[in-house]
């Protein structure tokens, strides 16, 4: 039987996960998203969910550089759809 992958919300340990994966430092992603530094910490370290729009600025680049956000069940992943990284 196949899995069926699902779209959810990001967790804190995709984004941590999808970092590491493009070697990006929480600076990076945070000048990439266009949000402050403190707002990716808090999300990565589950302190705090940051607003809607912080949020999806924080996926969108992570998605730009090729990322996916993969959910089978309760098991949250990532992959890696495009190879080239940006």
């Amino acid at each position: 039987m196949a899995e069926e992958w699902l779209i959810g919300p990001m967790m804190p340990k995709q984004c941590r996960a999808a970092r590491a994966w493009l070697d990006w430092s929480q600076e990076e992603l945070a000048t990439k998203a266009k949000v402050s530094l403190s707002t990716v910490r808090g999300f990565e370290e589950g302190r705090c969910e940051p607003i809607a729009n912080n949020l999806e600025a924080i996926r969108a680049a992570l998605e730009k550089a090729g990322i996916s956000f993969v959910y089978s069940g309760s098991a949250p992943g990532i992959s890696f759809l495009n190879r080239k990284r940006r």
